[in-house]
């Protein structure tokens, strides 16, 4: 029986990817961080993008890597032109200083040259998880899954984990998910929660995953009556 639900979770999995890779284009890019295939611009813009809408962050990282793409030049911006570079992102003057420190500190312990491991990324000052994975996936292309409230909410709501917090999500998935689904999954549910699963009045009626999704926490007045 166990194997049997396994295998029938495995295929719902395939079924909502399947789907969410054609609806995708219809759909903006869910992040700055998507724009870029450099890992530094890729560590950069996620910095910026902390508790920032897309739209704000894609601006700020425009305006930021018009003055500097790399570290070494970073580091020879003035700070006060780094802030109004990025205004106004939230936490904008804090999140200028994290952009000098790792800066200085990929130049001083890494030759100027971002790290792939996703633990050497933990290492910075500001660098969570989440980042972490995404600059390993999107910057050097290795499978990482990287977990934002969409992707956790997501895949609560679909009933492929039970789980709380963004880490819990991440090794969940790490053992659900083919490798191959590892980076892909990110901008799929992201995309999708953003424009359909929104957290409150999620667009059930015109989902087009609804029939795989089991609207774990979704109230009934959502569902539709068929």
């Amino acid at each position: 029986m166990r194997k049997k639900r396994s295998a029938l979770l495995r295929m719902n999995v395939a079924n909502i990817i399947r789907i969410l890779r054609k609806e995708y284009p219809k759909y903006r890019s869910p992040s700055s961080a998507g724009w870029y295939k450099e890992p530094y611009l890729v560590l950069i813009s996620c910095i910026i993008s902390l508790r920032t809408k897309d739209e704000v962050t894609t601006a700020a990282a425009k305006r930021l890597f018009k003055l500097a793409k790399t570290p070494k030049r970073m580091l020879k911006i003035p700070l006060s032109k780094i802030r109004n570079a990025i205004y106004p992102v939230g936490f904008y003057k804090t999140k200028a200083r994290r952009i000098k420190e790792i800066s200085k500190k990929l130049i001083e312990e890494y030759g100027g040259v971002v790290p792939y491991r996703v633990d050497d990324l933990l290492k910075f000052k500001g660098v969570g998880r989440k980042t972490a994975n995404i600059v390993a996936s999107y910057g050097y292309g290795i499978p990482a899954i990287a977990v934002d409230v969409h992707v956790n909410r997501l895949v609560n709501r679909f009933g492929w984990v039970k789980t709380k917090t963004p880490e819990e999500t991440e090794f969940a998935l790490m053992k659900l998910l083919p490798v191959k689904y590892w980076i892909v999954v990110n901008k799929l549910l992201v995309v999708w929660g953003q424009n359909v699963c929104k957290p409150v009045n999620p667009d059930c009626f015109n989902c087009k995953v609804y029939k795989y999704c089991k609207k774990v926490g979704v109230p009934k007045k959502y569902w539709k009556s068929s």
